[in-house]
């Protein structure tokens, strides 16, 4: 009775939902997680055993800023690329496929795991998801970004200088991110790893 109570309290508490996981876990293939905090994006390709998660590859985005990244670390152009990036590590690791499988967090549409798993995918690893789930090229690259931004600061200095104040204290201008993101892709695809 006390493991049907810790169970049923684990999904009280939002840490589990054990009909989602069962369907991944009966897929066979390992399970690729990604978490989005208020500040970084973490992803980890796990293979469930029954005495617990094994970790076959994982990524930070504060592995982004070894390469030269200067946007900010969750950005939609972020995920895209260290979607890529998990999947050069995942694919080094002996991962050719995979699930998504986030537990309670829901997966939306043209959202900064949607330009997760689209980076995935170029690396060239196996996710079965749908083609209209990604974002759309110019919010992957950063250029709605940097078109917002040019647009804000030439209407209202103050505004822009609000929005952007923590990458503008970084010395980087909101208007530099597709050049940022090609720049960072490269590094990444040209990587041996």
């Amino acid at each position: 009775m006390s493991t049907h109570v810790s169970l049923l309290k684990r999904r009280r508490e939002g840490v589990t939902d054990y009909r989602a996981r069962k369907r991944a876990i009966t897929s066979l293939r390992p399970l690729l997680v990604v978490r989005v905090s208020n500040k970084n994006v973490s992803s980890q390709f796990v293979k469930p055993t029954v005495k617990g998660d094994v970790v076959l590859s994982s990524a930070h985005s504060k592995e982004l800023l070894k390469l030269g990244w200067k946007g900010s670390a969750k950005s939609t152009p972020a995920c895209y690329l260290l979607g890529l990036l998990a999947g050069k590590k995942a694919l080094s690791s002996g991962v050719k496929e995979a699930v998504v499988y986030n537990g309670l967090v829901p997966f939306i549409r043209g959202s900064r795991i949607a330009a997760f798993l689209k980076g995935v995918l170029d690396a060239g690893v196996i996710v079965p998801v749908g083609e209209k789930a990604f974002p759309s090229e110019e919010r992957l690259t950063g250029k709605s970004i940097a078109e917002y931004a040019k647009k804000l600061s030439s209407e209202n200095k103050g505004a822009y200088e609000r929005s952007y104040s923590a990458l503008l204290r970084e010395g980087f201008k909101p208007e530099e991110y597709p050049a940022q993101f090609e720049k960072v892709k490269a590094a990444i695809t040209e990587a041996r790893r």
